[in-house]
């Protein structure tokens, strides 16, 4: 039997060792006859009446620093939950939901696409509304080249993602989603929808008052850059732009948490000869760096969520951060 992936190995350790998690395989994908799960874990309060955090990882394969961001919160979590009384009440105010390898067989191959050669973020079953980047922004030229849309409809692992984000949904009073992403720019952005269109998301005030709390709680933290994806380059498929479609009154905030790999291939350019070092840090210390500084963004969304102070906005006061999002991010 082939083994599977490291990162995919710790996951089902966890749930094998921790019978608190509640786990589901959302979908099953086959490579040369060997299957992979795509798995969820939830942890937390129960009900339809509690807010959701989802935090997932792996949709690029390739992108291994966004997987173990993630398990290294949940690890932490489910290791300090047998002891920290403060974490305790927390997770009895708000679920958690976790989907850290979208993409299992990309993660085994090392590659952006699934075992279809599809890129699953431009996957999803909506088109831009404005002119993408050139292939970047999604391509149905050829399997061979990258960023491929796929001509078969929507992938497995896209729809298991889709299915279980709007089960979510459903069942909670407000969902705040991030997703872990590297391989753009020096800094680190916070993206969110839409890609493929220059309109603002529905939410997009709650969104701005969201960072305007993240920089007044940590002032001295190491900021991100926020701004509509649209903004740095548009694509077809992008699956939080379908999701972000408005169905229903309840706070959906699909954030994007894409790492800046540009610095670490200035600090170490022989990672260029490696194609996993255009997306990953090489050195253990600037992995382990990585490991560590999201973990204050991803704390401070779970303490907002139970706060529930997205959900308690005036009109008043979403009709201000409204417009100054507007301003800001589109009245340009």
């Amino acid at each position: 039997m082939e083994t599977l992936p490291t990162e995919l190995q710790t996951l089902v350790d966890l749930i094998e060792r921790y019978p608190q998690l509640h786990a589901r395989t959302l979908a099953k994908v086959e490579l040369k006859n060997h299957s992979y799960p795509v798995i969820s874990v939830e942890l937390g309060a129960k009900g339809a009446d509690v807010p959701c955090v989802l935090f997932v990882g792996g949709v690029h394969g390739v992108e291994v620093i966004g997987i173990q961001v993630i398990m290294a919160l949940l690890e932490s979590i489910l290791s300090r939950l047998e002891w920290d009384c403060q974490l305790q009440l927390l997770l009895s105010k708000i679920k958690l939901a976790f989907v850290p390898i979208v993409n299992p067989i990309g993660l085994q191959n090392g590659t952006r696409c699934n075992g279809q050669r599809v890129d699953l973020m431009r996957n999803a079953p909506i088109e831009a509304e404005t002119k993408v980047t050139f292939l970047v922004g999604g391509q149905k030229l050829s399997s061979h080249l990258p960023w491929y849309r796929g001509r078969k409809g929507v992938e497995q692992e896209t729809q298991a993602l889709i299915q279980y984000v709007e089960q979510l949904k459903a069942n909670a009073s407000s969902l705040i989603s991030l997703d872990a992403h590297s391989g753009f720019g020096m800094t680190d952005h916070i993206w969110f929808p839409f890609a493929g269109s220059n309109k603002p998301i529905q939410n997009i005030g709650q969104i701005h008052y969201l960072e305007q709390l993240y920089q007044a709680s940590y002032p001295h933290h190491r900021h991100y850059s926020f701004s509509p994806q649209s903004l740095i380059y548009r694509t077809h498929g992008d699956i939080w732009d379908y999701l972000a479609t408005p169905k229903n009154d309840k706070p959906f905030l699909p954030l994007t948490l894409e790492m800046g790999s540009w610095s670490w291939v200035k600090k170490n350019p022989r990672q260029m000869f490696n194609f996993a070092g255009f997306f990953n840090p090489q050195k253990q210390h600037r992995q382990l760096r990585a490991l560590r500084k999201h973990t204050v963004l991803m704390h401070f969304l779970m303490d907002l969520a139970a706060s529930r102070e997205l959900e308690s906005m005036s009109s008043d006061m979403l009709i201000n951060q409204h417009h100054a999002a507007l301003s800001r991010w589109f009245l340009r």
